[in-house]
């Protein structure tokens, strides 16, 4: 079983509405590349223009923020779930 890429419904329209895709990713640099090669449309809601991941989107890995786990360089295994969630923000 490869890892899975959650899609966000907030993102869906950048992957043809995929809500989900099967990557053989080794890290979470490896599966956000490969997410953005194979829908480029989403590549500018993943990462700003020098190549960091956007400020305001959260990658978890199994339901844990990657900032805690070494970043984009942490390693994925068969099975694990790598869930994009963009931050909301608004009220008064």
């Amino acid at each position: 079983m490869p890892v899975t890429i959650e899609i966000p419904t907030a993102l869906r329209r950048f992957t043809d509405g995929a809500q989900k895709i099967d990557s053989n990713a080794g890290t979470i640099a490896d599966a956000l590349n490969e997410l953005t090669t194979r829908f480029p449309a989403i590549a500018r809601h993943v990462r700003d223009d020098s190549g960091q991941i956007r400020q305001f989107l959260n990658v978890y890995l199994n339901d844990e923020d990657i900032r805690f786990l070494g970043g984009e360089s942490c390693s994925l295994k068969e099975g694990d779930r790598v869930l994009l969630v963009p931050s909301i923000a608004g009220g008064r």
